[in-house]
């Protein structure tokens, strides 16, 4: 019987199985985690403590680096949140249409390098604007890149990529328009959080005007 045993392949789920059910099977034979040894790409053959250190030193770096990029992201945000807060503020300020967009372009260009930045009302609409309007505008927003026609009806110029959003109904047919000369800035489904926020901003003010 038992020469049957040993002549019969050990299926390694079973192994598996077994080890994930007694954790503490390597307490009772710690001989084994220096008997075992595994195939390593870079050093060879080791043992599996040296391999189960190398896995949790590689664990520690790769939180490590989520912790960094996490950090990095926190300070993007609060960048982005003091700065948006003091434009509000300037454009809160501005007494005509005129001094807002300035204002605007002024303050996104700057913090943000941006080559346009557009606020174009009923008065500036046409149909080929219109068109770009009803085909890349939807849910009040559109990121991405446009054709060279659509590029240069908007802004004059070819660009990288763009943010457009359509301002309240109560303001008529206002589109608000930002440019990069970096085709991968804006994106589709990136963050809306600051477009927005400017976005009921300008509806305010422009119902002020």
């Amino acid at each position: 019987m038992l020469a049957n045993f040993r002549n019969q392949v050990l299926d390694e789920n079973l192994v598996r199985e077994y080890l994930l059910d007694n954790p503490e099977f390597f307490n009772r034979h710690p001989e084994l985690l220096i008997a075992l040894k595994l195939n390593h790409h870079q050093r060879g053959v080791v043992s599996l403590v040296e391999r189960r250190q190398e896995m949790l030193r590689s664990k520690v770096t790769q939180l490590e680096e989520e912790i960094t990029a996490l950090m990095n992201v926190a300070k993007q945000n609060e960048r982005i949140f003091l700065f948006n807060n003091e434009l509000s503020f300037q454009l809160l300020a501005c007494k005509e249409l005129s001094e807002l967009r300035q204002t605007l372009f002024e303050g996104l260009k700057a913090e943000f390098g941006f080559t346009h930045v557009r606020l174009i009302t009923v008065h500036d609409i046409d149909s080929e604007l219109a068109n770009i309007w009803r085909h890349r505008i939807h849910n009040n927003y559109y990121f991405g890149r446009l054709t060279q026609s659509e590029s240069k009806r908007l802004f004059g110029s070819e660009v990288g990529s763009v943010a457009l959003t359509r301002l309240s109904a109560e303001n008529g047919q206002v589109i608000f328009a930002i440019a990069s000369a970096d085709a991968a800035h804006f994106y589709p489904n990136m963050d809306s959080l600051l477009f927005s926020q400017l976005r009921r901003l300008l509806s305010h003010l422009l119902a002020t005007f």
